[in-house]
């Protein structure tokens, strides 16, 4: 018999770990090639893992919940060799068992270090991954006095932190101090408490799933890192919803995809992206990352009712076919739970269509760690005043509102406003003789 070791595959750029969240194969149980042995997932997409041999799953090194580095070994699956001698079996077990064993000591210990979900403290990316990098645990982390907003820490003060380890001589504990100023000067406010919850005997009490939990803390995240304005515009889509009408038939049939709008907002949306190029940047620190691709998201509710983002590649260059076809592949991929990790990275700018449910306008919150995103409202029949040489009137138009949700922090008023309303110019000056 031959042992072959299960490792996590890689399941697509700047995706460096997973989460197991179920085992579909246990112990003792046989495995055919290809067949899935276990269920991952990452911050957004779940998925299986396969197995690449036939044969009997000896062993399963992690266990469910526990985090998995990308070309980590997961499990271990006995094949038929080319040895079948009991006298080498038993000598080439010993090694494998060493092996083994070495293998989640390592795996605990990384486990150990990437874990942030025991921390009620909010961490930012940039510092989750400047720790991991250089073994701070959970216990270091929580320990050092954060220089930012509400004692958050910053690059500089872990940055510090593992300076300081390095110099720190005998057993002397290092600590980190925040600079210390005056309270009236810094106008400290009580850390806010949470509500306690009355719970009646007949309530049903439900916990969140895996990615209700990782929404809620992005959304939090979200809102403690970002200065949110919004703005708003009204605009006429009328020549969009007669042209719609009158070509969807011919799109369907030549081109076997359903046009909805979205297509047409999205391809809005990512011209006006390169006119205002400062809306496509994301934030690090005190530095401005100027994205040189468009990678659109677009918001997609689950039938479970939760919400992902799955991200059309370099959108700007598209036509509106190309346009069409990626939204609906990547919204029919979405609600059958067809996603691949890389689906949902590299997002530069979020849209997301609140009027699917029949909202006239909503404040989304911004997808970290990007700078804007986009509610479409509902279309609706409205009573309008039409300008004519002849003079004004009152006529039925095709309206719907555009509301804009950007951090303060890099993007101001003229920027946010002038980027919507040139989205808005674009989406009424649409050409009702287009082709295509």
């Amino acid at each position: 018999m031959a042992k072959f070791e299960l490792k996590l595959p890689k399941m697509g750029e700047s995706v460096a770990e997973a989460t197991i969240t179920n085992w579909l194969k246990n112990v003792g149980d046989n495995i055919a090639m290809d067949e899935a042995v276990l269920e991952i997932a990452t911050d957004k997409v779940d998925s299986e893992v396969p197995s690449e041999v036939s044969g009997i799953l000896v062993e399963q090194l992690f266990g469910k919940d526990d985090v998995v580095k990308v070309g980590q070994t997961i499990a271990i699956i006995e094949t038929e060799g080319a040895s079948n001698e009991a006298s080498k079996s038993v000598d080439v077990a010993t090694p494998i068992i060493a092996e083994i064993e070495k293998t989640i000591h390592v795996a605990k210990e990384i486990v150990a270090v990437a874990d942030f979900k025991s921390s009620e403290k909010f961490f930012s990316p940039l510092v989750k991954n400047i720790a991991q990098q250089e073994g701070v645990t959970i216990a270091e982390l929580e320990n050092i006095a954060g220089s930012g907003k509400e004692g958050r820490v910053t690059k500089e003060d872990i940055l510090k932190f593992i300076e300081s380890r390095k110099l720190k001589v005998g057993s002397q504990p290092v600590v980190v101090s925040a600079p210390v100023s005056q309270p009236e000067t810094l106008n400290l406010q009580p850390a806010a408490q949470a509500v306690p919850v009355s719970v009646n005997g007949g309530d049903e009490i439900i916990e969140m799933d895996r990615m209700r939990k990782l929404i809620s803390g992005y959304m939090v995240a979200s809102v403690q890192t970002s200065a949110h304005v919004q703005s708003f515009i009204e605009v006429d889509v009328t020549n969009i919803v007669k042209w719609r009408d009158k070509v969807k038939g011919a799109f369907e049939k030549r081109e076997g995809e359903k046009l909805t709008f979205t297509p047409i907002f999205m391809e809005a949306v990512a011209r006006a992206l390169k006119d205002f190029p400062g809306m496509n940047i994301s934030v690090d620190g005190d530095y401005i990352i100027k994205k040189k691709n468009i990678n659109l998201g677009m918001a997609a509710a689950l039938p479970n009712g939760n919400l992902i983002v799955p991200v059309i590649k370099n959108a700007d260059q598209l036509n509106l076919v190309g346009m069409a076809k990626a939204v609906n592949d990547l919204g029919n991929r979405a609600k059958a739970g067809k996603l691949k990790p890389d689906d949902t990275q590299g997002g530069t700018y979020t849209v997301t269509n609140v009027g699917t449910f029949g909202s006239v306008f909503g404040t989304p919150i911004i997808n970290q760690p990007q700078v804007g995103i986009l509610a479409l409202g509902a279309i609706r029949k409205v009573p309008a005043v039409i300008e004519t040489p002849e003079g004004d009137f009152i006529g039925i138009r095709q309206k719907m509102f555009l509301s804009h949700s950007y951090d303060h922090r890099v993007v101001d008023g003229a920027l946010g406003g002038s980027f919507v309303k040139r989205v808005a110019d674009y989406l009424e000056a649409f050409d009702v003789n287009r082709e295509y």
